[in-house]
């Protein structure tokens, strides 16, 4: 068997270089020079020679997919799953059997009356942890800097005064965001002071992130980028570690924190916004704390212990126990005579020696009822709310007459009740102890739980769903700042390490480390659960879109300054001049809500050269485009060889081109990680290839301007339906409204239905009215549009324009990844609608039934059932990269470029919400509706993959995973390759060079999540080492993998770190912790490792 294996992996390798050297051989077939263009018709002889290049890539990518499906039978059998013990709880399963039923519970509402046995606690006692908490947003009803000023400012520094006056006393802490801006603001001696606390156990700074992370629309690189710049920010300047993650107000949670926490080794994490009714079910039947595991985990390694909070909210009225009329009497902010009282019109008593038995046996009433929900007699109780504890006397009305209270119960032994201030860890740890297991480890007698809590409600039908898609603009906006921040880190990394090795680096622009500092701290900041949420006040969202634009801008720096020094032949010849940038940016943005504007190169007599840089650790075939101002353009690859191009019109509206600039698309092969030099002629000789355009404008009477050069064909009535085509799929589209229509992929004789059309949900009429936050529609939801096609040798695309949409299906035809599905563009304007939600829905003969599948994070899969049983918003999930639906036969996947609400209401349906415009507050705090649309353009690409091995048992399962073509596809949309033009228009006088980062090829189902330079002592320099963040992807085998691309190849999870990198060595590899907290064992002797699937883990390494 193992010889079977060599001979294979051999196979492999030879057969990968004879790959590259026809690859290359076929690079060098030029165009038929005799040839020249004529009227709409393509020279034969060019697109013969195209067509027969693209079929003999085509034939060795089906040799090659020959090649992988020998090597990774063994990487499939963990989609296969079946290993590992059912868990207890199953989320999917606890929805199915609940009846949301919502029956008044008494005082406790949404829950039921609780009763106890005086006697119940005589044998142990109760333990309480009263932790004060004050839960500080950065930025919601104001901007960040204004909450500080303004608010978190004077609670930090009453905080340091105010614990120091008892060492009883307690505090937890979250946000590192603010704590940071504090902490650049003291004194050394305040400073000293807040170590002193941390160190005493007074003060903990729990989760430790750079905030409190929305869980529905963060994709994971980001979530695990703040959850680094928090832990880095704390080790550096407190010298401590998180133990414990606290989240009171994200919208529902993900599985993929837990996991994040578990593997920065965290031993325990606290959350409080579930639907109302599963709260209810668990705390019925004590399972409000439970190990929570990863689905897809099959030996119990992600387990984390979790404690979810029973009542409504985490204010002290709901916190104490199960009656806030009670409980709001405990929250001392509220005395008489203050800005804020109890809404059940009983307001707090200080606490005397006259009254504290009676008060104190009322409190310990509800302290008892609250602990008969949970499985221990130890309870928790959190004491706290937004931006708490911001005046000393604040600190004094709550601290003071608590500690009357704990000094009374505690001196009453016939009470059985030991209480105190404590820290959530303190909790955590007096749990542990009391059943006798080391922190993190399973309790005996605990349930273990799989799954999410997506999505949430916090009272009746009021499903927070709408967040989902609430203001797109800028969840747009987060992933193409994140997009940019990963390929900044790893290319300055990358060029770091290569002067340093050469001994350039006193040349090389060090002060681009400050502007990656603020770009993650930007993008982290981002991630906060009122900020890409789009549950802010529109100031806020200005003020959120500004530091964004800031950070992309800077980034962009970043980039084209790591790529003119590694594409330079010489190095020694590298200059850098901040005010005359070697390379131009390949996009520009007039303002931090405004789209996108490409740069136009402009051609003259000598070439223009461009660096085109590819983010991902795969080598790409892609179809690069570049605007320029000349019909007659030539690109050559930097050896001086013709590449395949197409020229299109660059079109301003639906019949308007803009006069004088022209695509260029180049078919070019992209190096993995790398830059790849291009030269741009322009050249009277040979035309490049012209798509050719039909226009129907569906009787209307409108002006049509065109450009000589691009045949153009105007129609002024309706069209017939009409095809497309590449060597693997045809997609057809309806005539009269130019929408998808049906798929048929190559080989197939039945087409798929797959077609598309455009919703509007309107709000109900009911005082309830959708939000920021809800998705309340008012049940199911014309004019024909111009329809433009464009048919072309490289792509072809149809573009429809409605009323406040237009929509672009384009079909790349080109070998690999990019010809195998359809890129889809929505551009949406809403801006005078009124109380409107826009969405597009697919529908196909998919025998989905009620099930389907989104994705949490870009990192797993979830399924999901639609729920008859619950109102339409319910039903709705967030996909912040992709969902699908299937049968035995296909599967559709919708990927996306940016994090929106998603749902299948019916049988082989996909629908996505695009926009939401609302007039009128939701009533959940923030007093204002979302009137503040943007254009915005969404992206997406539709996948449809057969399915050639699927059984009924294991799609029932609740565990699933894309195939290996679904990641690269997703890859390909959300990393887009950059285009860089030479910003001087004469060539430059010294030689360049495309850089090939990597000696070896990634197996393809392992992702390079970031190549993070750490900071040195000044944290506004870069170390001498960097973190290599690795994530293997899991992948489900059972759909047919075609034509992935060259040499894609898996290596059931081990990879050769110590030669990855061409032309540097690896001086030190330490495996450690996710947010490299703790070191893994001792750094190992070799350099190769090992990943199993779903995997992340992060080196510290020393590249040299």
């Amino acid at each position: 068997m193992k010889l079977k294996k060599q001979v294979t992996v051999c196979g492999a390798a030879i057969f990968c270089v004879a790959v590259f050297s026809l690859y290359l051989m076929l690079d060098r077939v030029q165009h038929d020079p005799t040839r020249h263009q004529s009227g709409g018709n393509f020279p034969r002889s060019q697109i013969s020679v195209l067509q027969n290049r693209i079929e003999q890539l085509e034939q060795l990518l089906e040799e090659n997919h020959e090649i992988i499906s020998h090597i990774k039978d063994s990487d499939c059998q963990f989609a296969l799953g079946g290993k590992g013990q059912s868990p207890d709880l199953q989320m999917m399963a606890v929805y199915s059997l609940l009846p949301f039923d919502n029956q008044d519970g008494g005082v406790w509402k949404q829950g039921f009356d609780i009763t106890y046995e005086p006697n119940e606690w005589d044998m142990e006692p109760l333990q309480v942890f009263v932790v004060p908490h004050s839960h500080n947003d950065p930025g919601w009803i104001k901007t960040f800097d204004k909450y500080y000023y303004d608010q978190t400012q004077h609670i930090l520094n009453s905080m340091v005064l105010k614990m120091q006056e008892d060492p009883r006393r307690r505090f937890i802490w979250s946000e590192i965001s603010f704590f940071s801006k504090w902490w650049d603001n003291i004194s050394a001696q305040k400073r000293a002071a807040v170590r002193r606390l941390v160190g005493n156990g007074q003060l903990e700074m729990v989760t430790g992130g750079w905030v409190m992370p929305d869980e529905a629309n963060s994709h994971y690189f980001a979530m695990i980028d703040q959850l680094i710049e928090g832990h880095q920010w704390l080790e550096k300047n407190i010298g401590v570690t998180p133990r414990s993650g606290w989240a009171v107000d994200p919208f529902g949670y993900s599985s993929t924190m837990p996991y994040l926490l578990k593997r920065s080794n965290l031993t325990g994490m606290l959350i409080q916004r579930v639907h109302y009714a599963i709260k209810k079910h668990f705390a019925a039947t004590q399972n409000l704390e439970f190990m929570w595991r990863q689905t897809w985990d099959p030996d119990a390694s992600t387990d984390i212990f979790c404690h979810m909070m029973p009542f409504y909210s985490y204010d002290v009225p709901h916190t104490c126990g199960p009656d806030p009329k009670i409980c709001c009497q405990f929250d001392f902010k509220r005395l008489p005579g203050g800005r804020i009282n109890c809404p059940w019109k009983v307001p707090p008593r200080a606490i005397t020696d006259a009254n504290v038995a009676e008060r104190a046996q009322l409190l310990l009433d509800q302290y008892r009822k609250k602990s008969k929900l949970y499985r221990s007699k130890v309870l928790l109780v959190p004491l706290g709310d937004d931006f708490r504890y911001d005046k000393p006397q604040e600190w004094d009305a709550q601290f003071l007459n608590y500690q009357r209270i704990f000094d009374f119960l505690n001196s009453q032994p016939n009470l059985h009740v030991q209480a105190q201030f404590g820290t959530l860890s303190d909790y955590f740890d007096a749990l542990y102890k009391k059943v006798g297991i080391v922190p993190g480890m399973r309790p005996p007698g605990f349930p273990v739980l799989t799954g999410d809590f997506f999505s949430y409600a916090d009272r009746e039908d009021h499903y927070w769903t709408g967040y989902f898609t609430s203001r797109p603009f800028y969840k747009s906006l987060d992933r193409v700042l994140e997009a940019h921040l990963r390929g900044a880190e790893i290319l300055f990394s990358l060029a770091l390490a290569h002067a340093r090795h050469t001994g350039t680096d006193g040349r090389y622009p060090l002060s681009d480390y400050a502007l990656l500092s603020n770009a993650r701290r930007n993008l982290g900041l981002f991630q906060h659960h009122d900020a890409i949420t789009g549950t802010a006040k529109e100031a806020v969202a200005v003020d959120y879109g500004s530091r964004l634009l800031h950070s992309l801008t800077n980034l962009k720096r970043v980039i084209i300054n790591a790529a003119h020094y590694l594409v330079l032949g010489d190095k020694n010849t590298y200059h850098h001049d901040p005010a005359a940038p070697f390379l131009g940016m390949d996009d520009m943005r007039a303002s931090q809500d405004s789209l996108p504007e490409k740069t136009v190169v402009k051609l003259g007599t000598l070439p223009r050269f461009l660096v085109v840089f590819n983010p991902l650790e795969q080598e790409r075939l892609s179809v690069v485009p570049v605007l320029v101002d000349s019909l007659h353009t030539r690109v050559l690859s930097e050896e001086g060889q013709p590449l395949p191009c197409q020229l299109s019109a660059h079109w301003g509206s639906a019949t308007d081109v803009v006069p004088d600039v022209y695509q260029v698309s180049v078919l070019a092969r992209l190096p993995a990680l790398g830059l790849r030099v291009l030269q741009l002629h322009e050249s009277f000789g040979r035309p490049t290839l012209a798509s050719s355009v039909r226009l129907y404008l569906h009787g209307r009477d409108l002006p049509v301007h065109q450009q000589e050069a691009i045949p153009l064909h105007v129609f002024p009535a309706a069209a017939n339906d009409f095809c497309l085509e590449n060597q693997h799929l045809r997609a057809c589209f309806s005539g009269h409204s130019g929408l998808l229509q049906n798929i048929r992929r190559a080989g197939e004789e039945q087409e798929q239905r797959v077609s598309s059309e455009f919703l509007v949900y309107g709000t109900r009429t009911s005082k309830d009215k959708s939000g920021a936050y809800l998705f309340l529609p008012d049940g199911e939801a014309k004019d024909p549009p111009v329809v433009r096609v464009t048919e072309g040798p490289l792509f072809s695309e149809v573009v429809s324009y409605y009323q406040h949409v237009q929509i672009m299906v384009r079909l790349y035809n080109v070998p690999g990844v990019e010809g195998l599905s359809l890129e889809v563009t929505c551009l949406v304007d809403i801006r005078d609608h009124i109380n409107k939600e826009l969405a597009l829905r697919f529908s196909t003969d998919i025998e989905s039934d009620d099930t389907f599948f989104t994705d949490l994070n870009g990192f797993q899969i979830q399924p999901r059932r639609y729920q008859r049983k619950l109102p339409l918003q319910a039903n709705f999930y967030p996909m912040p990269t992709m969902a699908y639906i299937q049968d035995a036969r296909s599967r559709l996947t919708l990927h996306t470029a940016q994090a929106l609400g998603v749902s299948s209401l019916a049988s082989g349906q996909l629908e996505v919400v695009l926009d939401r415009r609302l007039m009128q507050d939701d009533n959940r705090g923030l007093g204002q509706g979302l009137k503040d649309n943007k254009r915005t353009c969404n992206r997406f690409r539709l996948l449809l993959e057969r399915r050639s091995t699927a059984n009924k048992v294991q799609d029932e399962r609740p565990v699933s995973f894309p195939s290996l073509l679904s990641h690269l596809t997703s890859m390909h949309l959300n990393a887009e390759a950059l285009v860089l033009p030479m910003a001087q228009e004469k060539p430059p006088p010294l030689a360049l060079h495309s850089f090939l980062p990597l000696s070896t090829t990634l197996p393809c189902d392992f992702h390079i999540l970031n190549l993070r330079t750490l900071q040195a002592e000044d944290d506004s320099l870069p170390s001498a080492e960097a973190a290599l963040i690795l994530h293997r992807k899991g992948f489900d085998c059972s759909l047919e993998a075609k034509n992935l691309g060259f040499n894609c190849t898996t290596s059931q999870g081990r990879l050769a770190l110590g030669s990855l990198f061409q032309g540097l060595e690896l001086g030190s590899l330490q495996p450690t912790s996710l947010t490299l907290m703790y070191p893994l064992g001792a750094a190992p002797n070799s350099t190769s490792i090992h990943l199993d699937p779903m995997e992340i883990a992060t080196f510290r390494i020393r590249l040299v």
